[in-house]
């Protein structure tokens, strides 16, 4: 496979993650937003999903309709919904050949759903709950074809590989900002809706429920997101299936390529496995996750160094 088109596959796949995080992120933001008018604040969600300076982002902290409206239709935000959309509907357009008509087909209805004149009015009148869930099912229906029409050849790996990627940093950036937000005290929240919606904006409230039967504590909440193997958005399982497809590439032309990003995978692996939420709060949570975040910025560095050609 051509680097030009395992660099469009990978980085596709990327985007299209993101999307979904941002999405699901602003919906269960706005949920809460509803909770606690007085006091609910976006900076964290800014914090996390755009590149704003402080200023700017406690100037827009408390709008919620100019929140909701910078980060789905912004055109002056780089990573807007409708910015990341676009990117990858000119990844997917460049490697047609490589993806299948159907999904090609939902990335593009994605893109022209998201540069609706009438999104913005649903923005500002309507209840955005409606609006984000629509857009969240245009992201299922990509993921959902993805998987029942794409061969499982090197194509499918590189967008797996870059879908866990993407997956496994966004975890590690959420949980350190909403941690950094109570200066890493796990004992400092008490209110339960804190922690809930921390859950919810990740998919992991249900499991957290059916896991944990005395109520929420942080250390349960960072053992899920970390090192629960069966929760699809934790740290691990994330670099579990990042290190599965990525084994895919292996052939006799790229051993020293692939042997050294397979040591890196691993190195990570290892120290998230072998960690426990007590280690993790003893050697200090801010530490450990921007330790792991930090490597799998290296990951993705040296893939694009090894195999998509860049300089």
């Amino acid at each position: 496979m051509l680097s030009r088109v395992a660099d469009s596959l990978f980085w596709m796949s990327r985007y299209m993650e993101r999307t979904d995080g941002i999405l699901r992120m602003l919906k269960i933001n706005y949920a809460s937003s509803q909770d606690d008018i007085q006091e609910f604040s976006w900076k964290s969600v800014l914090k996390i999903f755009t590149f704003l300076n402080e200023a700017d982002a406690n100037a827009l902290a408390h709008d919620t309709r100019a929140v909701l409206k910078y980060m789905l239709i912004g055109k002056e935000n780089e990573n807007s919904v409708l910015n990341i959309v676009t990117l990858a509907r000119e990844n997917g357009r460049s490697v047609q050949d490589h993806i299948t008509k159907e999904m090609w087909q939902c990335i593009n209805d994605f893109y022209h759903i998201m540069r609706q004149d009438k999104l913005a009015d649903l923005l500002q009148r309507e209840d955005p709950i409606t609006t984000l869930d629509h857009l969240i099912k245009q992201g299922l229906l990509y993921y959902g074809t993805t998987d029942v029409t794409m061969a499982r050849g090197e194509g499918n790996s590189f967008i797996n590989i870059g879908k866990f990627l993407e997956r496994a940093i966004q975890s590690t950036d959420i949980l350190d900002v909403k941690f950094s937000d109570i200066n890493y005290e796990l004992d400092k929240i008490n209110d339960t809706t804190y922690w809930k919606y921390l859950l919810m904006s990740i998919s992991g409230y249900e499991l957290y429920l059916k896991t944990y039967r005395g109520g929420f504590e942080a250390k349960n909440v960072v053992e899920q997101i970390v090192l629960n193997d069966q929760f699809p958005r934790s740290v691990i399982y994330s670099i579990n299936q990042l290190h599965r497809y990525f084994e895919r590439l292996k052939n006799e032309r790229n051993q020293p390529d692939f042997q050294q990003i397979d040591f890196m995978i691993g190195k990570i692996k290892s120290q998230v496995r072998f960690s426990t939420s007590n280690s993790i709060v003893t050697a200090g949570l801010h530490h450990f996750l921007h330790e792991t975040k930090t490597g799998l910025f290296e990951i993705g560095n040296q893939l694009n160094h090894n195999y998509f050609a860049y300089a």
